[in-house]
């Protein structure tokens, strides 16, 4: 990989303006890591005033073109993200989401792989596993370049909250959330560590106790984050842009980063034929390789249940698809 391919000009599609798609455009701008950025949206309307928002801060930060498209625009691009579809409303179950969701994507996937049969996919609404399987259905496309967000907004809050109960930089924290985005999402305890040292063998380094309530309050209020922001400010999107910020990165400069990425899984402790997130090699070509994490028994237990309660999700949406 020499430096001109790492750094070569790029086009990335957006497809949906919301909260999530709008400011990851914005983090794209000031990234510069794209040279072209078209923003697609049903709102025709929104999409200009955000193209024309974003183009008043280019003199600010990079030269790129940007501007609002149709689903034709999208060929070319190294990158489509998708960040369409709908908000859970009151009332509204979240299987009613799924199916809301899953109808939308059913119209505008398949457009986006016509016009961009050799683009990767990038999916950022949720239910973003589902709608992530849903995705490969719908485009055809190989699964290696349809990838979902999965629980790398998760792993991040796993690591902020970790970080701040041992007082170090989040970014000396390593540790995973595997499976769903979701309720039946899996913290993977058995490999967590700080500088090497696994939690236990952490704190008996620092002379303190490791307190196992502690760590199930920190996991409690990881899978809980989006409940307790929503409930303050009606939705998430900062957290959620940079983590896509951090995929697109991956991609563009061909960085073989490991992220924990929602992906087609086959032959995974037994698991296949869903997506769920797991630490995976992410590059160019999309998913290089998905890494086998030396699992515990109870946590290979729990990524079997987060697998089957998607498997079922999914089945309950296909059965009203043609």
């Amino acid at each position: 990989m020499n430096q001109t391919t790492q750094h070569k000009a790029a086009r990335v599609a957006i497809v949906g303006v919301g909260n999530v798609g709008a400011t990851f455009a914005y983090a794209l701008l000031l990234s510069g890591l794209a040279a072209e950025i078209v923003l697609i949206d049903e709102n025709r309307e929104k999409a200009e005033g955000e193209a024309m928002d974003l183009n008043h801060a280019i003199h600010f930060s990079h030269p790129t073109r940007i501007w609002a498209g149709d689903f034709q625009d999208c060929a070319g691009a190294i990158v489509t993200v998708i960040a369409a579809g709908a908000n859970q409303k009151p009332g509204e179950t979240r299987l009613d989401l799924v199916k809301k969701n899953a109808a939308i994507f059913q119209q505008i996937v398949p457009q986006i792989a016509h016009h961009n049969p050799d683009g990767i996919l990038l999916i950022a609404t949720n239910p973003v596993d589902v709608l992530t399987y849903a995705s490969l259905r719908f485009s055809g496309l190989p699964p290696q370049r349809v990838i979902g967000s999965g629980t790398i907004l998760d792993t991040s809050r796993f690591r902020y909250l970790l970080s701040q109960h041992f007082g170090v930089d989040p970014r000396s924290v390593h540790g995973f959330i595997i499976g769903e985005h979701g309720d039946s999402e899996v913290p993977v305890w058995s490999l967590a560590n700080i500088a090497g040292m696994r939690l236990r063998d952490f704190c008996m380094a620092q002379g303190r106790t490791y307190e196992e309530t502690a760590m199930e309050e920190i996991f409690r209020q990881t899978r809980d984050a989006a409940y307790h922001i929503i409930t303050r400010k009606g939705a998430t999107y900062y957290a959620v842009a940079a983590g896509m910020m951090r995929l697109v990165e991956a991609i563009l400069r061909n960085q073989n980063t490991v992220l924990s990425a929602s992906s087609l899984i086959e032959n995974y402790y037994g698991i296949s034929d869903v997506c769920l997130s797991l630490p995976t090699v992410i590059n160019r070509n999309g998913v290089e390789r998905i890494l086998r994490l030396a699992l515990s028994e109870q946590e290979i237990a729990a990524v079997r249940h987060s697998a089957e309660v998607l498997r079922a999700t999914y089945a309950q949406i296909r059965e009203e698809q043609p």
